[in-house]
């Protein structure tokens, strides 16, 4: 951003040096003006780039001292140029270091015929060189290689098999990843690379397409690094004689696009998805590529994936909170059976006793359940059955049958002797079998599992866990996971105007009204009936769910698409069975192309095979839009995605498109105005969503006018909440109005300011009220209970307390927050106490302090673990914290304020610790592919951080970082995700590994705690 005055400053500088030197000086110095321009270019981004981690007021005056540092050196360099009488010999262009022969003559190595300075594409066409000889070429001079390739066969190793062996004979590593999806990849072929001395890891995965990856990546140190990706796999067809197109990168001209394969690479490398590679397993693997899914208990671990940690945190901290009724609800394939089993297995060291039913409705599931419980346990005699006649012998851990248990009775069973019951299926729930058993069972843990909680007879399964769902997948989640389809979205404007629709608060638009709107013309119809014939994939094979406000509305739509030679039915709740099995069977056989609904809950409706959802009613209610979407991303075989059609008319202002989409795509309601203003860019692979011009315009209206997003709106949204409940609190009235917290704190005015506005009683304000009022709106992110419990507790009472009487652990707590609040009103003259005293002498600010920390105690949605090892420091490892509170946590300074901390990396030398704080996504919410892979997560353990860019690996600062185990100091990793979160995540301690080259220093750190799936899957590389 202020790189052009750094280039200007140093250009001004070289020049004014290169002007009192003489020629020859000037040539063996910088050789001439237009040398010096473009240095200045150079190292102006530099030193922008080096500046990532510094706060934006202070940006320009470091950039500018360090721009001048630079100049310094510069100028010693030109003036040690200086000496006229020397002569100046001709330029020369080193190409190659080359190894001695046992005679002394060189070894003489290819050279590649693309310079390694250059990018290109390649495409096997006359007169370019071939990608088979031109890799060849690069193995020479490569220091390491890495290889992703989705299939190996002979025909594409043979000829490269002499230069890779001479390369891992010179003890340089080669790495190769690669899949047996298809059966495509030859056990022969991984057989000769295993033979080399490569390092070979396979993806046994064959049920998803996981890896399509074809590259190369020549690793050399002395910074000319190569890749090639493109569509070639190693097979002699693909390299030699098909019509492929492979781009070759070279790191010194785009080091970026370099940095970005080593950092998705090594993500690779580490995921579980890949194994070493073994010729026995190979061919048990290979030999079961199409018999199906089984239940194998192999001698390997579980290893859940990142969206599976995240759940069972979820479900953690429910139970943290006090909920021991506790429901999962996760589509089928996800691994619910998986999760309950390590979470039964973490329990276990809970508990003081572990008693286990696991309840299910088939023999099947309870065989294949226990075959999983006994995998993640590592027992192999864990669990008895019980059902038809099989009694168990010890009840210590019973795999029953629902049949089963209600044939026994209960008579005999006490109520408590389960100490953890999990029910499969819980949908079933409300049937009076399952219903008897849940009524007399009191585990001290109660795990619903199932992938559908909504029923289609209407019963609520959610009264028996407090009306309430633990932890749910994200639909993305399982998107990414190829347990649900892809989709093509097309929101598209309708022309219908729903202004004058009558309108219920809470209901939403009156049902009749809407039906005769969609009914009173076949224009409407037509319309939909033509959007469908132009988006959906093939209209004369397509299988189409659509769902309609009303019966009279799903016949019209029926009719309508009969007529024009679209074969269609409409069923809703009262259809007859034999009605409703004949239209399902008639559309996934292909019969009938479209089935419209109105009972969004019949299950009967949920066909795998519909690749085609029509919405057909505005639908505000975020679980009604997800529900719908999700009847048609079921997966199916020959189904590659599921087009979805929205159309949009012009809604009343009450309307809330905010509230689907911020269920679909996540993020607070600014984050989807921002998405559709840019068309969605940031989706799952192989998912699409596009809004019409008109569409988009309405869209965004709505995200404005929809919610009281103006201050005279909110005013006035709170004196109408005020009216109904008068006692009216900032929980409360978020709930009423729809708004977030940072809706409320926008800008210098929050909570307070909109009860005085609203005529909401407030007490008398104090000294400094607006500069405390507007600290308030920084403590949004406050999230770990000890603090929370901590700053709620002193607040009860009147009189301020005496910082110097509680523990220090308690102490620095305060600090925390008196430095947070007052570092605009308080010096760095006034102590700990006198922050305390001036918060107490502001009653209403300390009010809404009580208010808002209640809100925040129902946000929080992680686990947190003590910081081991530093009992003094109370930061909580997984929370969020800023830099002012991480310091006055530490102990630095006494004062009630905290000392400047203004870049990445703080010796906290009273801590005994190194305190690095680092941005993922340097860009502030835009795509940046220059910086986003120099620090990130390479797994859930493993962190890639560089260090300052003049940090040397054997200057003093290098070596804190590399012996910081043998010197007792601690490393502290401190992180966000874009440049404008305020806070960072504190991802815990964590222990030096490794590090590549200086200057920066890249350094791999182990974390000592794990990061839970939601924030890997945001902090990595890739996620395979």
């Amino acid at each position: 951003m202020h790189s052009g005055i750094y280039e200007v400053l140093i250009t001004e500088e070289l020049h004014a040096q290169l002007g009192s030197l003489g020629p020859q000086a000037q040539r063996r110095s910088l050789h001439t003006a237009e040398a010096a321009d473009r240095i200045a270019l150079h190292l102006s981004r530099e030193i922008e780039r080096s500046l990532t981690s510094v706060t934006d007021s202070d940006r320009v005056e470091v950039g500018i001292q360090v721009a001048r540092d630079l100049i310094a050196r510069l100028a010693e360099i030109v003036r040690q140029a200086d000496t006229s009488a020397a002569p100046v010999e001709p330029a020369e262009v080193l190409h190659a270091i080359l190894e001695r022969r046992p005679d002394g003559t060189a070894q003489p190595i290819a050279e590649p015929l693309i310079p390694l300075l250059d990018s290109t594409l390649l495409t096997n066409a006359p007169g370019e060189p071939g990608l088979l000889n031109q890799i060849g070429a690069e193995i020479e001079s490569a220091d390491g290689i890495d290889v992703v390739m989705a299939f190996i066969r002979r025909s594409g190793i043979n000829p490269l098999l002499a230069r890779l062996r001479r390369h891992c004979e010179r003890g340089r590593p080669l790495r190769v990843l690669t899949t047996i999806y298809t059966g495509s990849t030859e056990r022969a072929a991984l057989d000769q690379l295993a033979a080399l001395g490569a390092d070979v890891r396979v993806s046994y995965d064959v049920s998803t397409t996981r890896l399509h990856a074809k590259a190369w990546v020549f690793h050399r140190r002395s910074g000319f690094s190569t890749a090639y990706v493109g569509s070639s796999n190693l097979t002699h067809s693909a390299q030699v004689t098909g019509l492929e197109w492979n781009i070759r990168a070279s790191s010194a001209r785009n080091p970026d696009i370099l940095m970005k394969f080593e950092a998705v690479f090594e993500s690779y490398w580490q995921s579980s998805d890949f194994v070493a590679y073994n010729n026995e397993e190979f061919d048990k693997r290979a030999d079961r590529v199409d018999t199906g899914p089984a239940i194998v208990l192999s001698p390997i671990e579980i290893r859940l994936e990142p969206f599976q940690e995240r759940l069972l945190e979820q479900i953690a901290v429910s139970r943290g909170r006090g909920h021991h009724r506790n429901l999962l609800v996760a589509a089928t394939g996800t691994g619910k059976t998986v999760m309950a089993a390590v979470d039964y297995g973490r329990l276990r060291d809970e508990l003081p006793r572990s008693r286990l039913l696991f309840v299910a409705h088939r023999n099947e599931i309870l065989d294949q359940s226990m075959a999983t419980f006994r995998h993640a346990l590592r027992d192999a005699s864990f669990g008895e059955k019980w059902i038809s006649g099989s009694r168990p012998q010890r009840f210590e851990h019973v795999f029953a049958s629902i049949q089963s248990l209600n044939a026994a009775s209960f008579d005999d069973l006490p109520p408590d002797h389960f100490d953890v019951v999990i029910v499969d299926e819980f949908h079933h729930a409300a049937a009076p079998s399952y219903s008897s058993l849940l009524d007399h069972v009191q585990p001290h843990e109660l795990l619903g599992l199932t992938a559908t909680p909504e029923r289609s007879d209407g019963l609520s399964i959610l009264h028996w866990f407090d009306d309430r769902i633990a932890a749910e997948l994200r639909l993305w989640d399982a998107i990414d996971q190829q347990r649900l389809s892809p989709f093509m979205y097309f929101g598209i404007h309708d022309g219908l105007d729903l202004t004058d629709i009558p309108w219920r608060r809470g209901q939403g638009y009156d049902i009749d009204a809407l039906s005769n709107l969609y009914t009173s013309t076949d224009a409407w119809a037509r319309t939909v009936l033509q959007e469908v014939l132009r988006l959906a994939e093939e209209p004369g094979a397509m299988r189409a769910l659509g769902f309609c406000v009303s019966i009279d509305h799903a016949q019209f739509m029926a009719k309508h698409f009969n007529q024009h030679g679209v074969r269609a039915v409409a069923v809703w709740g009262d259809s007859s069975r034999v009605e409703r099995a004949a239209a399902l069977k008639d559309l996934a056989s292909g019969r009938i192309r479209a089935v419209f609904s109105v009972d969004l809950f019949n299950e009967g409706v949920d066909v795998p095979a519909v690749d085609t959802v029509l919405m057909l009613r505005p639908t505000e209610s975020p679980t009604l839009f997800l529900q719908q979407l999700g009847r048609g991303l079921r997966r199916s075989a020959g189904k590659t995605f599921c087009t979805v059609l929205d159309f949009v008319g012009t809604h009343r202002r009450e309307f809330r498109f905010d509230r689907r989409y911020r269920a679909l795509l996540g993020g607070t309601r600014r984050d989807i105005e921002r998405a559709v203003q840019q068309g969605f860019p940031f989706l799952p692979a192989g998912c699409y969503m596009q809004l019409d011009e008109e569409a988009s315009e309405i869209v965004l209206r709505s995200l404005r006018e929809a919610i009281p997003s103006r201050w005279p709106a909110r005013v006035e949204e709170l004196r109408i909440v005020h009216r109904a409940y008068p006692d009216v609190t900032l929980s409360g009235y978020l709930e009423e109005s729809g708004l977030d917290l940072p809706d409320v704190y926008d800008g210098s005015r929050g909570w307070s300011d909109l009860c005085e506005a609203a005529g909401v009683p407030t007490a008398p304000a104090g000294a400094h009220e607006k500069p405390l009022r507007k600290a308030l709106g920084r403590l949004l992110h406050v999230d770990d209970d000890e603090r929370i419990y901590i700053y709620r507790s002193l607040l009860e009472s009147s009189s301020p307390p005496v910082v110097l009487t509680m523990p220090k652990r308690q102490q620095r707590l305060v600090r925390m927050l008196v430095a947070s609040l007052s570092d605009q009103v308080l010096t760095k003259e006034h102590s700990v106490q006198d922050g305390v005293d001036l918060l107490w002498s502001h009653p209403q600010v300390r009010a809404e302090l009580r208010q808002l920390l209640i809100e925040l105690d129902d946000r929080v949605d992680h686990l947190h673990g003590p910081l081991a090892g530093h009992p003094d420091v109370p930061l909580q490892v997984h929370a969020r914290y800023t830099r002012i509170e991480i310091l006055a946590a530490c102990g630095i300074g006494a004062a009630a304020t905290a000392p400047p901390w203004r870049e990445g990396v703080y010796e906290a030398k009273e801590a005994n610790a190194e305190l690095l704080a680092f941005t993922l996504d340097k860009s502030s919410g835009a795509f940046s592919p220059t910086t986003r892979y120099r620090d990130y997560a390479i797994s859930p353990t493993l962190v890639h951080w560089e260090s300052q860019s003049t940090t040397r690996a054997d200057s003093d600062t290098g070596l804190r970082y590399r012996h910081h185990e043998r010197d007792g100091r601690s490393i502290m990793l401190f992180s966000r995700l874009r440049a404008d979160d305020r806070a960072f995540w504190f991802l815990g301690p964590a222990t030096y590994r490794s590090h590549e080259g200086e200057k920066p220093m890249a350094i791999t750190w182990e974390l000592h705690s794990p990061l839970p799936g939601d924030l890997y899957q945001a902090f990595a590389a890739a996620v395979a």
